[in-house]
């Protein structure tokens, strides 16, 4: 009499269920010793039954067959991470080549160069960013002109400042406001020196 092929789903009877893991689990276990013993082959097998019982087979020992078990996925996935790793960075290497590429097209065309196959659309583009560049440069520029003045300001009147105090220390009058100006313009004329031009006093 030829069975029938078993339908790979839960067996529901309880009994019959009992029946087949205790056949299968016997039969797998003979299996692994065979494959063992005809290969050579390092073979453990870890069973747990239904009911949380434990039944295993092992052709060394079982810890040193796990511990090698674990090493190789750690291997493996360590593996997979640097493909993986390898493959994002190459994918960022060809993006940046083109990024790089579209850069240096752009910089030539704002330098005046490539544009004879260029459309009116496209040239109107780059007049703008020029444009538009230019508009940065100059509000930059008056920007750090503004700085500058403010500077120059700040040091003329701290050398007032210092000069008053100069001439306070030395018992000379300050000078007026209206004159500080005329001051700072004619002091290269006003310097005293001991030089003069004669004869020399007997």
């Amino acid at each position: 009499m030829v069975r029938g092929k078993t339908q790979m789903k839960r067996i529901e009877n309880a009994a019959s269920r009992q029946v087949t893991f205790s056949k299968r689990r016997n039969g797998l276990l003979k299996k692994a010793f065979e494959l063992s013993v005809l290969c050579d082959a390092e073979v453990a097998l870890i069973i747990f039954s239904p009911r949380g019982k434990l039944y295993e087979f092992s052709s060394s020992c079982m810890s040193k067959t796990i511990e090698r078990y674990q090493k190789r996925s750690k291997d493996q996935g360590l593996n997979g991470k640097s493909e993986g790793t390898n493959q994002h960075v190459k994918e960022d290497t060809q993006s940046l080549e083109k990024k790089l590429e579209l850069l240096e097209v752009s910089k030539r065309k704002l330098l005046g160069d490539g544009l004879e196959l260029c459309p009116i659309d496209e040239l109107q583009q780059v007049e703008n960013q020029l444009e538009r560049s230019l508009t940065k440069i100059r509000a930059r520029k008056n920007q750090l002109f503004r700085e500058q003045i403010e500077q120059l300001r700040e040091q003329e009147k701290c050398q007032l400042e210092e000069n008053a105090k100069l001439r306070a220390k030395c018992g000379l009058p300050p000078l007026h406001p209206s004159s500080k100006q005329r001051e700072v313009n004619r002091r290269s004329l006003d310097v005293e020196t001991e030089l003069f031009i004669g004869p020399p006093k007997r």
